[in-house]
């Protein structure tokens, strides 16, 4: 009886010290801003969280700033594995070939974040998470980093001011048409090159929300910002597909719960941060702030809208078209609280 009981307790003994000695499962988590933004923090928070409720059985490794890759790089680095999650701005997935999500970067298709987060969380998000399961990620949630401004070294009021204008953009088929609708010279660019680009005027400048115009610290080498709204971006948090269905089910479980949770922390701040950002800018002293108001902006709706039409075959014109009933769906029921 006593040797039954002492086998038990050297068996049980050596099973608790194997669990302890089991490596936890390392999530290499990548992106290209700064840990000070919105996108920074919420991959902090879902770092914290993950480990939280895994309970050590995950550790999450941050590699903000293109540590690691940069935004050409980063696609490949997660469909080989080499990194595990990505949180890369929606314009990157149309040089993938999922052209869909070009959507985003239509000019003045979203009228609000009420709009933007009903397509994301709604049926066309989901559909387009689906489309990148062929390319091996799985899409897990989308992020916000606000409307996007112009910024450059001149005054950006009129669209006759983009002529001639050599403007930094993401890879995208859209940005490059919006940005010669507006008479400028587009420039595809790694985000991690525009600040020195700007300093030494390889470009002359760009388009961004102010919480990443702040943080990457091109209020230093922009005279002019100008409020415009006219754009929006975005994130996917997105993982490789082999790894995540690898995981065991409980962990893949604890691991939802706090994307969950970081993605609603992340919208939460989002606007703050933006408005947090706009205030700072406008308290250097190195950047004119100018709000377009609504007779110029309505000029720049007239040159950017044809944009939507010249995509129509390429997004999906079904597609581009839903995200206008949404936007109606909207004011609708706007106007029905007034």
């Amino acid at each position: 009886m006593k040797l039954t009981r002492l086998f038990f307790a050297i068996l049980s003994f050596a099973v608790s010290n194997l669990a302890f000695s089991v490596e936890p499962i390392v999530i290499k988590f990548s992106h290209v801003v700064a840990p000070n933004t919105p996108k920074g923090k919420a991959a902090q928070k879902f770092k914290e969280l993950a480990e939280t409720y895994t309970a050590g059985r995950v550790k999450v490794e941050l590699y903000p700033n293109s540590q690691l890759y940069k935004d050409r790089e980063e696609m490949e680095a997660l469909q080989l594995g080499a990194v595990q999650m990505l949180a890369p701005s929606l314009s990157k997935f149309g040089p993938l070939g999922v052209r869909e999500f070009e959507a985003f970067d239509l000019p003045y298709i979203f009228p609000n974040k009420e709009t933007l987060y009903r397509v994301m969380d709604g049926e066309i998000g989901k559909k387009l998470f689906a489309k990148l399961e062929t390319k091996n990620i799985v899409g897990l949630a989308y992020w916000d980093n606000g409307f996007k401004q112009m910024s450059a070294n001149k005054p950006l009021r009129k669209v006759d001011d983009f002529k001639g204008l050599k403007m930094r953009i993401q890879s995208s088929k859209v940005l490059d048409a919006q940005m010669r609708a507006l008479g400028a010279s587009p420039q595809v660019m790694a985000f991690s090159e525009v600040y020195t680009a700007l300093q030494q005027g390889v470009v002359d400048g760009t388009e961004n929300p102010v919480s990443n115009f702040y943080t990457q610290k091109m209020h230093e080498v922009q005279k002019h910002l100008t409020i415009s709204d006219h754009g929006y971006l975005g994130y996917a948090v997105i993982t490789n597909k082999k790894f995540w269905e690898g995981l065991p089910k409980d962990i893949r479980g604890e691991l939802e719960h706090a994307m969950k949770e970081a993605t609603v922390y992340e919208r939460d701040i989002a606007q703050k941060e933006n408005d947090e950002s706009l205030a700072k800018v406008r308290a250097a002293g190195t950047t004119e702030v100018y709000v377009l108001p609504l007779k110029e902006r309505q000029a720049w709706y007239k040159v950017l809208l044809p944009v939507h039409k010249e995509f129509e075959d390429v997004i999906g014109k079904d597609l581009i078209y839903g995200i206008y009933t949404v936007a109606a769906q909207v004011e609708k029921e706007k106007a029905g609280k007034k």
